[in-house]
């Protein structure tokens, strides 16, 4: 679950630029918009994995993704006794390889409108399009939207969400 967790750092520092950053976690590091996702990042442990060889595919919430959970949501997934249940939140976002935007469409396209996919925390995310944009559907039915897409470092791959995804 530390491999997912980190993948998430990594993926909301490459929202702030287009080219390669060294790992998913610089990109979300040198991200303002990723800040919540840093200190979450940090506070499982997830740091070190995230920065290792990968390859990861992260989907990052920003900030703004955080702040839509309930009231004081946050804070407790920051405390120690909640690490547990924090790692498997960030690995949720996080897959394992590379896999770019035109890879998700062509999985979403190939079968037939939908595409689940496995995240590092054992879960499964669904990819599909609306309106011409990738979402993605957790196990409770819960929708993100992929804003931005294809942030490489080199170890991985970034796309930034506006919904935290949450694992049954």
């Amino acid at each position: 679950m530390k491999f997912f967790a980190i993948a998430v750092i990594a993926i909301t520092g490459a929202f702030t630029s287009a080219t390669a950053q060294k790992t998913v976690v610089d990109i979300a590091v040198g991200s303002k918009d990723h800040s919540t996702l840093v200190a979450a990042v940090k506070a499982a442990g997830l740091v070190e994995t995230l920065q290792s060889a990968g390859p990861f595919t992260v989907f990052a919430p920003v900030n703004a993704a955080f702040a839509k959970l309930p009231a004081g949501t946050v804070e407790s997934l920051l405390k120690p006794e909640s690490k547990a249940t924090l790692t498997k939140v960030l690995t949720y976002h996080v897959i394992a390889g590379s896999l770019d935007a035109a890879a998700v469409v062509k999985a979403i396209k190939d079968g037939g409108g939908k595409a689940a996919v496995k995240t590092v925390s054992g879960g499964t995310l669904t990819a599909s399009i609306k309106d011409g944009k990738v979402i993605l559907t957790d196990e409770n039915g819960g929708v993100s939207t992929v804003v931005a897409t294809d942030l490489k470092a080199e170890n991985g791959l970034v796309h930034v969400i506006d919904t935290v995804v949450l694992p049954k």
